[in-house]
């Protein structure tokens, strides 16, 4: 476990039932690639997706909400298995709430990893806030916590196993690969 997690802040992580992630800048690295026929690229890290299939096979949910719209961003979701997408969300916050009526969930059980100050609104309705390494400085003042990692370079695959660990899952997972935990 990270040594920058203290109890207080292990006691929110231990209680998430949901995760919520912004996509670029989190999931990518926050470029967008469009080719001369205007078809769109993103850059998606390999290890980020099979630490969100983890944890959703141990009982996370994952969903993406995003301002944008992009193909692309179906397409990863329907991959990984993520079956709650939200594009185009111009207000976020509505959307969680919406989020959190429907599933009747308070917003403790909720974890959120966005990257700007676009994100700040919803970092403050959540159980457990998280800012990518390369967050804009805003962002980063008004989180839980820091990744070490980049966006698009780890930081969710960092967050998965942080989560997976506090919850006490991270030993089945590390016995099942051969690892000593």
């Amino acid at each position: 476990m990270n040594k920058s997690i203290d109890e207080k802040l292990l006691k929110k992580i231990k209680r998430i039932k949901l995760l919520i992630l912004d996509v670029d800048g989190v999931l990518t690295d926050g470029k967008i690639i469009i080719d001369d026929l205007g078809n769109e690229t993103k850059n998606f890290d390999v290890r980020d997706g099979h630490g969100l299939r983890l944890l959703m096979k141990y009982g996370i949910d994952v969903i993406i909400l995003t301002g944008r719209s992009s193909e692309v961003v179906e397409y990863r979701a329907k991959e990984l298995g993520i079956n709650e997408v939200y594009q185009n969300a111009k207000n976020k916050v509505e959307i969680l709430e919406e989020i959190l009526r429907r599933r009747n969930i308070d917003d403790k059980y909720v974890a959120y990893m966005g990257d700007d100050i676009v994100d700040i609104p919803l970092f403050k309705k959540v159980g457990f806030s998280v800012a990518v390494a390369d967050a804009m400085f805003y962002a980063k003042k008004s989180v839980d916590y820091i990744t070490e990692k980049s966006g698009g370079r780890g930081a969710v695959r960092e967050i998965c196993e942080i989560i997976l660990q506090a919850q006490g899952k991270w030993d089945e997972i590390a016995s099942r690969y051969g690892l000593n935990s």
